[in-house]
């Protein structure tokens, strides 16, 4: 069975109640938070996320989780990434650390337990899955992600085995 995501009008709701989170957070910190752009493009395991791309400032939402947990995101994931973006404008994105203690401030102020993921079962949403490439040492075999992979590939790092310290090599 795979979950549809929200509709239309859930998806108002969740861009109201953003709108009003907004709005509290700015006058519990004295601040303009300007407007931000929402999306409902976000999938796999994340409800929701705060990111900054060559300026622009953006919440995207997971449509799926959304749709099998509406009232939990409602109340948890939207002041979460709320946070992030007050944090950001406070603090600066890259000054503090994501899920730090300014983070965690903000999530009181805004009358939410502070937590940096939510406990959902995933089953029946769609999931992204990342490619596994096969890396080895001289006592075991990894499986590291794409991400991983093509970091290594592009001299950008390098990893090495948490038993014997050796370089891991791609064993394909």
């Amino acid at each position: 069975m795979c979950i549809k995501s929200i509709d239309q009008n859930q998806q108002l709701l969740v861009c109201n109640a953003t709108s009003d989170c907004l709005k509290r957070a700015g006058e519990i910190f004295q601040i303009t938070l300007e407007p931000i752009a929402i999306k409902f493009d976000l999938t796999g395991r994340s409800a929701g996320m705060y990111r900054v791309q060559r300026g622009q400032r953006t919440i995207r939402y997971n449509a799926h989780l959304f749709a099998k947990y509406f009232d939990d995101n409602l109340a948890t994931t939207v002041p979460h990434e709320v946070a992030h973006y007050t944090a950001d404008v406070l603090y600066g994105f890259h000054r503090i650390r994501p899920h730090g203690a300014e983070w965690r401030a903000i999530m009181r102020a805004l009358g939410v337990e502070p937590r940096a993921t939510g406990q959902y079962d995933l089953s029946g949403i769609p999931v992204r899955r990342q490619q596994r490439f096969n890396y080895r040492c001289r006592c075991q075999t990894y499986r590291l992600t794409a991400t991983r992979h093509f970091r290594v590939r592009r001299n950008q790092a390098v990893y090495h085995c948490r038993q014997c310290g050796e370089k891991l090599v791609q064993s394909d």
